[in-house]
């Protein structure tokens, strides 16, 4: 089986922050040849990492196929215990009650907001939405914002809590609040993408009043 090089390392870390990208673009992006890049866009399919899309047609010559990451690239990525983070859930919820559980999400979502807005602190929105997206990436979120007509968009290219987030969906619901808390009054965030929801990322639109 391949070896899973530094090269390959930056590719699958590449795709996890865009919906797919040729082997041309890769190459640009890494100065690297087609060829090369090519060749381990077909060791990582050998993984089981990549799957290949083929492009659809414009123009003359044959489209471009273009490569994206398969769920089981998520295994490269930070998990946050998740073993671990499940059974307290369903510990907390058969031997307390849902009730209990509900109690325990609310204190942690405020305990959480109130952690980031002092990670965010203050200045301008751009500013504080800029050290959010910080504070996610170093919590394994691999977070970036993107700027557009004075709205912002906060994508989480990685979810290190999917699978306890599908086990207790209100965790979703409170990073959203958490975030509402951390960035202040005056700045609305709604969530726009969702891997729960079968995207391949979480983003959040931010508008400011």
């Amino acid at each position: 089986m391949s070896e899973m090089t530094d090269a390959k390392r930056r590719l699958v870390e590449r795709l996890k922050r865009v919906d797919a990208a040729t082997a041309g673009e890769l190459a640009h992006e890494f100065e690297l040849t087609d060829t090369a890049v090519r060749q381990h866009l077909e060791q990582l399919q050998e993984l089981g990492l990549v799957r290949r899309i083929e492009g659809s047609a414009q123009g003359r010559g044959r489209p471009a196929a273009r490569w994206q990451l398969t769920t089981a690239a998520s295994s490269m990525f930070p998990d946050r215990h998740v073993d671990l983070t499940i059974d307290l859930l369903d510990t907390i919820r058969t031997e307390l009650g849902e009730e209990a559980l509900e109690r325990v999400l609310e204190r942690r979502t405020r305990r959480q907001g109130e952690q980031l807005r002092a990670a965010v602190g203050s200045g301008s929105v751009a500013v504080r939405i800029r050290r959010l997206a910080e504070q996610r990436t170093a919590e394994g979120y691999v977070a970036e914002v993107i700027a557009a007509d004075g709205e912002f968009l906060l994508v989480e290219h990685h979810c290190p809590i999917c699978s306890a987030a599908t086990a207790c969906s209100a965790l979703c619901k409170g990073e959203l609040e958490a975030f509402q808390h951390a960035l202040g009054d005056g700045v609305t965030v709604q969530r726009e993408q969702h891997v729960l929801s079968g995207d391949q990322r979480c983003a959040y639109r931010i508008t400011a009043a």
